[in-house]
């Protein structure tokens, strides 16, 4: 009988031998199911001793039935669709990859800018139902010289500086958990978040989504940015309340958008992003490449071994969490009451 019991969630893989490969070789098994609801998940991963979950809510409900698990590592970066407060008090470890396709969503986040910036998505339909109209519908403006504001400026946003320095453009970033050092080597100034919102002729989201950033990009917002703005989301569709993007996109408030995340996924039918020209729509595909997905299921795999192992995971969200619980509990009394 197996050691250890870890359970893939939900799936979304061609296979899962990079998984079973690791899991078997620390005599465990490798348990694949499809689950897309609470409900679903309760009885499949009530007894594992590891998760590795991609989309599917690992809830407070979910967490609080297991029985023996010791890590939950997400296939990703954000960890939005796992409780971490629940993991915590249960002293569960929850792990994420946060270093596997830099290369990618910067590369699809730059696709994305140039495509809106220089139409051409549009001019491809165009052509194609035999329009010739060059500069007639919409008019398009040089790059060089303009300001790229990065909101967020963790490793994925630094990989996109590094490859935009060659445009010449002006970088500023906000982001109140980065140091004028870091910026500055990057030849990034960093601003606030309404001097952002000003200066940029384009911004690229690359914050986490949490409590405090979600709708950080709302009708507010929007208001505050240029008419020739153009928008680029890579990251967490609920950091953009997406019914004032559509307005702002309709209204002429900013010029163009392009999103590669949605506040549901994927968009119902009836969203009215689906509608507009001047937004450029992918299907949350920022993250892929044929060597990102073997790189993201190779080191969220290896997250969940070590902490099997009895080893450190290399990116633990909650580790400063669960030490600080862990030095608030108080010894146990083992005198036993007193005659």
């Amino acid at each position: 009988m197996a050691q250890f019991t870890v359970v893939v969630t939900d799936l979304g893989y061609a296979n899962y031998d990079p998984e079973r490969e690791q899991v078997e070789a620390i005599d465990g098994d490798l348990v694949t199911v499809d689950c897309d609801s609470e409900e679903a998940l309760l009885d499949p991963t009530r007894d594992a001793d590891g998760l590795l979950v991609r989309m599917a809510p690992v809830t407070r409900a979910v967490i609080e039935n297991l029985q023996r698990c010791r890590v939950i590592a997400r296939y990703g970066v954000g960890v939005d669709n796992v409780d971490i407060a629940a993991a915590t008090e249960k002293g569960i470890r929850v792990c994420n990859v946060p270093d596997y396709c830099l290369e990618d969503v910067s590369d699809h986040a730059l696709a994305l800018l140039m495509t809106c910036a220089r139409k051409t998505a549009g001019h491809d339909r165009r052509v194609r139902k035999g329009e010739w109209d060059i500069g007639a519908s919409d008019p398009i403006f040089r790059t060089k010289g303009k300001t790229l504001g990065f909101l967020g400026f963790g490793n994925i946003a630094r990989t996109l500086a590094r490859k935009v320095h060659g445009l010449q453009l002006n970088l500023i970033a906000y982001d109140p958990f980065i140091s004028e050092e870091v910026a500055k080597q990057r030849s990034v100034r960093l601003v606030d978040l309404d001097t952002l919102l000003a200066e940029s002729d384009y911004i690229s989201v690359h914050a986490p989504l949490n409590d405090q950033t979600r709708h950080t990009l709302d009708e507010a917002a929007f208001r505050k940015m240029k008419p020739t703005a153009i928008l680029v989301n890579t990251s967490r569709g609920g950091l953009i309340d997406q019914k004032a993007l559509a307005k702002a996109l309709k209204e002429g408030w900013i010029n163009a958008a392009g999103i590669d995340v949605y506040e549901t996924e994927p968009p119902k039918k009836t969203d009215p992003l689906l509608k507009l020209d001047n937004v450029v729509l992918t299907d949350h595909a920022a993250w892929y490449s044929e060597e990102s997905q073997v790189e993201l299921q190779t080191k969220a795999a290896a997250e969940v071994c070590r902490v099997l192992t009895g080893q450190e995971p290399l990116s633990c969200v909650n580790a400063a969490a669960l030490a600080e619980r862990a030095g608030n509990e108080e010894p146990a009394d083992d005198a036993g009451d007193q005659a």
